[in-house]
């Protein structure tokens, strides 16, 4: 069974500088940096498999993260939105709420 070849990966300059931003940032969050160093490995031409291995993950997520920057670029780098719970209170009943909690006893 023949193995897909991996999608070619070539940033831009000014995309390549933001991906070694978050990939060095001391303050980015881990999975972005991982998905930056990801993506800079790949676009120095090195295979799923190398990459996977130097970076501890599987070749699938390699996979995952080079095809989605090869399809929407930088922004494909974020997380997607999830479903989940619609919320139960409104924003404003949010902070109804936020706002009580900080007034001091006496004055409720």
């Amino acid at each position: 069974m023949p193995v897909a070849a991996a999608r070619p990966i070539s940033p831009t300059a000014s995309e390549r500088h933001r991906l070694k931003k978050a990939a060095w940032g001391h303050k980015t969050p881990h999975q972005l940096r991982q998905r930056a160093h990801i993506v800079l490995l790949a676009a120095r031409g090195r295979s799923n498999a190398a990459i996977a291995a130097e970076m501890g993950v599987h070749p699938d997520t390699v996979r995952r993260w080079r095809g989605r920057f090869a399809d929407q670029r930088l922004p494909g780098l974020a997380d997607r939105k999830r479903s989940g719970r619609p919320r139960s209170f409104t924003a404003l009943q949010r902070a109804q709420a936020k706002a009580l909690a900080c007034q001091l006893p006496a004055e409720t």
